[in-house]
């Protein structure tokens, strides 16, 4: 990314001096002084505080970009009001220390000896938060079946005149004790709406496990896997075009790695590098599906005649170029000079008379354009593929590498003990130490927080920023200073902006989420209390799982659900959607309602794609575990962007272009606790209100494999179906709605 340059008010007048300056930095303009200039600590430079120079009084002055202060004396955070005092003139020395701060002027007071220890580079000071009680905690996790005790005890501060202060929350956020950054953040966070509540407590049960053995974060690895990865994007976007003459379709590149995952046993986070088969169902079928040409949506008679015209040319010239058999040829060349002869005398044909003819010409042809397209686009497939084996080679040699230098043993790593026993789910935990991490420069820029890495700037809005913070001191527990935040966060960004790609609202679909009100719905009538498919940067309640358990973690995630197996709870499930993610989602789900005992209910989201169903939706309306099912129709209900961290305000929400299927599936002490009836139903549908905010959808993103069937269904709210299977019918403790 290119390098972007970021001034004060005072531009003109005075000339910056950053706190850490560098060889290439110019001199203070100050042509009769020869007094050093001195560095700001971190805590003022975060604050928005820089040192500059006044040419009219030929002397240094501190000046504060957030608030617009100046002060000649060196700032203290939090010992004056801005308002009525903005110099600090008049600011009383604090309790204590009016006899040893009798020397200091200005308002300063003498900073105690823990404000003048090395901060680390990366260093992010906030107040001491209360942490939830987890079983690497010295508190023994409680299972939820013990008697008499409240879930979710937090560990107390037994140092004498310490007092505790209470974990902020999202909509009355608890503001003593805050620094100057702490109101910064939460002046803009106030400004806007917030999108989560992080102070619902899980009802997830699960047993202890042992933490996992990724390998911990690292700025300059991140880096590196983003430009593989972006490296290998142009690669497949090069062999669809050289080998196919078709541009990739829309987000199958981002499909791939989804689908991958499911089945990759590799140690990338990222990147796949050991799958059976090598070659791609998903990648394959998409790129099939647009060849010889891609067939786009039609609204017009005369876009209509022209796909039918470059759909028989395209096939045409297919076929003469391809090792075909004579009988594909002959069958191919007669019906594509059929339809050019149709098309010259008849131009009286209406819109619907072109599809028909297009849909007939696709049966026809389209077997035989397959057969002779096939082999390319295997190798399209396995090409990837191989390129993705070899990046992740490289992305791993050089982390071992990073963190052997930093005297890190991958190999002789002790397992910690792991009791079985059941406790709340905690977020995820790695078992290999983080190496020192190098520094991260925070700027703000009006609304947006900027994070640069050797010239790399990933970017999120102050609200999530401020997000990120809390889940980060609720969830990390190596890092209680901060130090290593701000390159986590890079981390953090970097990746996903890597899996989204570059287009154009890319991504952005894949990582939608439910509207808030859909969220306090299933909170208030089904108890969901957890995400089984979020991200820190989309997700509702402060539990959830995510694709990245190396950096998500450190931010409250609990892991790929695919490997998280809960013995209780209710879950919300909004997966991303690609065909293979979805079916193993289901088979995850059966699995773990046919081995528990304990109440246990998903609620599941999922596109109406019926033209031809996905496994996944037949699988479900097919189980035994199905309770409820209800349909929201297509462009009467709405997702927020997965953007929603850096769009605008007004581009949050977006209309959906498909139906979505609501599948409510439980075991027998799932529906008894959660049942859905006729009440929770009717409250639940009432939150599916659109309020006029949406804009259209930002693309297709569920509805680009091309297979889908993206038309509205009944025009009404939603329709329900009848709730149980037929073998939980006759089921005597199930209630049939």
């Amino acid at each position: 990314m290119t390098s972007e340059n970021h001034g004060t008010e005072k531009a003109d007048s005075a000339l910056v001096m950053s706190p850490t300056e560098s060889t290439s930095q110019a001199a203070p303009f100050s042509p009769s002084t020869s007094k050093p200039i001195q560095e700001l600590p971190d805590e003022l430079i975060q604050a928005g505080w820089s040192k500059c120079w006044s040419k009219r009084e030929n002397r240094p002055y501190y000046f504060n970009r957030f608030t617009n202060q100046s002060l000649w004396e060196m700032p203290v955070l939090g010992q004056h009001d801005v308002i009525s005092d903005p110099l600090g003139l008049n600011a009383a020395p604090a309790s204590g220390e009016a006899m040893s701060d009798a020397g200091l002027g200005n308002g300063q007071r003498k900073r105690p000896p823990s404000e003048d220890a090395q901060a680390g580079p990366n260093s992010f000071k906030r107040p001491k938060v209360e942490i939830p009680v987890t079983p690497t905690t010295p508190t023994v996790p409680i299972s939820p079946s013990t008697p008499g005790v409240k879930p979710w005890v937090n560990t107390t501060d037994d140092k004498q005149g310490q007092t505790s202060v209470p974990a902020p929350g999202p909509f009355t956020p608890h503001l003593s004790g805050l620094s100057s950054v702490d109101m910064t953040c939460l002046n803009w966070s106030l400004c806007f709406r917030v999108y989560w509540d992080l102070d619902i407590q899980t009802n997830a049960v699960i047993r202890e496990r042992a933490p996992a053995d990724h390998l911990p974060p690292h700025p300059e690895i991140e880096l590196q896997r983003a430009q593989l990865t972006t490296k290998l994007r142009q690669h497949y976007h090069e062999l669809c075009s050289q080998r196919e003459g078709i541009e990739p379709p829309r987000e199958s590149f981002n499909r791939w790695l989804l689908e991958r995952k499911v089945v990759d046993k590799g140690l990338d986070p990222l990147l796949p590098s050991e799958c059976d088969p090598v070659i791609s169902p998903s990648m394959f079928r998409e790129i099939m599906n647009d060849i010889p040409i891609r067939l786009s949506r039609i609204k017009y008679k005369e876009e209509a005649r022209k796909l039918l015209f470059k759909y028989a040319e395209a096939a045409k010239k297919m076929i003469d170029s391809r090792n075909a058999t004579p009988d594909s040829r002959k069958v191919v060349k007669w019906n594509a000079e059929d339809t050019m002869n149709w098309l010259r005398r008849d131009h009286s044909a209406s819109k619907e008379d072109y599809m028909d003819r297009l849909e007939h010409l696709r049966k026809q042809c389209g077997p035989h354009v397959a057969s002779v397209a096939k082999d390319s686009v295997e190798g399209i497939c396995s090409k990837i593929y191989h390129i993705s084996a070899e990046y992740v080679r490289r992305i791993r040699q050089a982390h071992l590498t990073l963190l052997k230098e930093c005297n890190i043993s991958v190999d002789g790593t002790e397992s910690t003990a792991v009791q079985d026993r059941l406790v709340y789910c905690y977020p995820a935990r790695l078992s290999i130490p983080s190496p020192p991490q190098p520094r991260v420069e925070l700027h703000f820029e009006n609304d947006v927080a900027c994070l640069r890495y050797k010239g790399e700037m990933v970017k999120v809005n102050r609200g999530h920023f401020s997000k990120l913070e809390l889940l980060y001191r609720y969830s990390c527990i190596d890092d209680p200073r901060f130090e290593k935040f701000l390159s986590r966060v890079w981390c953090l960004i970097k990746r996903y902006q890597v899996m989204f790609g570059s287009g154009v609202n890319e991504g952005s679909g894949l990582q939608g989420a439910l509207p808030v009100p859909i969220f306090e719905a299933l909170n208030k009538q089904f108890g969901v209390t957890f995400e089984c498919f979020a991200s820190p940067l989309n997700c509702y309640f402060k539990q959830f799982c995510s694709a990245f358990p190396d950096i998500d973690g450190f931010f409250g995630s609990r892991g790929p659900f695919l490997s998280f197996s809960p013995a209780s709870g209710s879950f919300e499930a909004n997966p991303p959607f690609c065909e293979e993610l979805m079916d193993a989602m289901v088979k995850h789900f059966e699995d773990l309602l046919e081995h528990s005992s304990e109440p246990l209910s998903f609620i599941i989201f999922v596109p109406e794609w019926r033209d031809p169903p996905t496994p996944a939706l037949t699988r479900m309306e097919a189980s035994r575990f199905r309770r409820h099912q209800m349909i929201a129709p297509a462009f009467e209900h709405e997702y927020r962007s997965g953007l929603q961290h850096i769009c605008k305000r007004e581009e949050i929400y977006y209309k959906s272009v498909h139906g979505t299927a609501v599948i409510f599936l439980q075991n027998n002490a799932g529906f008894s606790k959660w049942e859905p009836t006729t009440e929770r139903i009717q409250e639940f549908l009432a939150a599916y209100k659109i309020s006029g905010r949406s804009l259209p959808s930002p693309g297709p993103p569920s509805t680009s494999t091309g297979d889908k069937d993206s038309k509205p269904v009944q025009e009404r709210l939603a329709k329900s179906q009848d709730n149980s299977s037929p073998v939980d019918k006759t089921a005597p403790d199930t209630t049939n709605i």
